[in-house]
């Protein structure tokens, strides 16, 4: 006879932590490889879906891949010579200019003080610019520092850039024998749901979300080039791919707009104008059609599980920005689950709860 249904459920959540802990004893010594093999399995993911599409129009499957691949790497190479060098240009110049941004931000304060005691108001900014003071003391100190580093770290990167690409391509050509191998570990009467969830939810989520943001950087791009704002290309960019995290481009274009407002208030208002506008059209035109319902989380349970996807990608060894890519998707999987466990539950014999 099976134990009572309250045995088993509190049985689940230490087993749960113990495999959790188990886990994270495994990875993280292997770091970064568990994170370069995930990043490269959700490359994967995304090349494969222009594969099959090319594939069920009479393409052959060698012949697929060889087109997929070949026109990603065109499209990287064409980055890599016209965005690249604008991109590392522009970023040289946003790092020189923040101890000055600081030097005005604290002058503005400065003002606003001057103001206040002139009206009388309980209000003192002093402890706040003397922030900015040393903040801006310590940013000019660590420029030199940071561009020392920064070889080394683009040799690390770029190291690392080649494993996910390599192992992208081996998991894209053998990803059908790998999943029929991991598929036997898993119980017949689960294996169905959880391998049609998984690909579901995880292609259809990143191959939107992805879209979103390329379509977002180039709206963005030619936008902000028209306009001509200030490191364009590099607050494109960071505005459009930070849609990769939900609720996160909101964020980014406040901190963008904030930023260029100390140098220049027309700035900082024409860019938090353009991007609502860009973001608005994205959102309510392209954003349904590519998206649809395959999230199928309310927004309250997406803020909860975006911190909470942070934590568990550092424990895991996987890095924060991994684990907020994966929150959203892996809490989407989890609640099919949760909620397919909870039918079948329901559905048992009461003689075994």
């Amino acid at each position: 006879m099976w134990p009572p249904r309250w045995l088993r459920l509190s049985l689940a959540l230490p087993l749960l932590v113990l495999n959790l802990f188990v886990l994270r004893q495994l990875l993280l010594p292997l770091a970064p490889f568990p994170a370069l093999f995930v990043a490269a399995a959700l490359i994967a993911f995304l090349l494969d879906l222009p594969s099959r599409w090319l594939q069920q129009r009479g393409l052959t499957k060698p012949l697929s891949f060889a087109l997929v691949l070949g026109i990603t790497l065109g499209g990287l190479s064409l980055a890599a010579t016209w965005l690249v060098p604008r991109l590392i240009e522009q970023l040289g110049e946003l790092v020189n200019a923040i101890p000055s941004w600081l030097v005005q931000a604290q002058e503005l304060l400065n003002q606003l003080q001057s103001l206040a005691e002139a009206r009388g108001w309980p209000t003192d900014f002093s402890p706040l610019s003397d922030d900015l003071l040393a903040r801006s003391s310590r940013v000019a100190r660590s420029v030199s520092q940071q561009l020392l580093s920064l070889l080394s770290a683009t040799l690390g990167l770029t190291v690392n850039t080649v494993i996910v690409l390599v192992l992208a391509i081996f998991l894209l050509l053998g990803g059908e024998s790998i999943a029929a191998g991991l598929a036997r570990w898993i119980p017949s009467d689960w294996r169905e749901l959880i391998f049609s969830t998984i690909n579901r939810t995880f292609r259809g989520y990143f191959a939107g979300q992805v879209l979103i943001a390329l379509i977002l950087s180039g709206l963005q791009l030619v936008v902000f080039t028209l306009l001509q704002i200030p490191y364009g290309v590099v607050f494109a960019l960071l505005i459009g791919f930070t849609t990769l995290v939900p609720y996160a481009s909101a964020l980014t274009i406040t901190l963008v707009s904030t930023v260029l407002a100390v140098e220049d208030p027309r700035t900082g208002l024409e860019v938090l104008a353009a991007a609502i506008s860009v973001g608005q059209v994205v959102d309510q035109l392209i954003s349904p059609r590519l998206m649809g319902s395959i999230v199928g989380l309310q927004p309250a349970w997406l803020l909860f599980c975006l911190p909470l996807g942070a934590r568990a990608g550092n424990l895991l060894g996987l890095g924060e920005l991994l684990g907020l890519l994966l929150a959203v998707p892996v809490a989407s999987v989890l609640k099919t689950f949760f909620d397919e466990l909870y039918i079948r539950l329901q559905q048992a014999p009461s003689s075994q709860g």
